[in-house]
């Protein structure tokens, strides 16, 4: 099966933001995962800004808090997930549906490599 690529919009939160509506500033993301590939989950934002993570991360993230590398992901209330990136240009803080990022792992446990016969 192909790779699965997913197009989610989500907030990027932010406390330098001047007015009410540049703090949770909506942004396209893209997600994808490839079974062929390096079997991570690939985050990319405007920018563009790209993370490489493992899927258990994101999964485990839903639950409670977690972090691996200059990757964090933690549920944030009973319906959204946050997802924080650390890199030497600061600090990307990014807030999700929960319900995107369940659809989204659902696919790519579907999206598994052929086994040959």
């Amino acid at each position: 099966m192909s790779a699965v690529e997913q197009y989610a919009r989500a907030h990027i939160v932010t406390d330098t933001a001047d007015t009410a509506e540049d703090e949770h500033q909506v942004v396209p993301v893209a997600l994808s995962y490839d079974p062929d590939a390096d079997r991570q989950v690939h985050m990319t934002l405007p920018g563009p800004h790209e993370w490489a993570f493992p899927r258990e991360l994101l999964e485990r993230g839903l639950r409670g808090p977690v972090e691996s590398g200059d990757v964090r992901v933690w549920p944030c209330g009973r319906v959204q997930a946050v997802v924080e990136f650390h890199s030497a240009h600061g600090v990307s803080v990014v807030q999700f549906d929960s319900k995107v990022l369940i659809r989204f792992l659902r696919r790519t446990y579907t999206a598994v490599t052929p086994v040959a016969h």
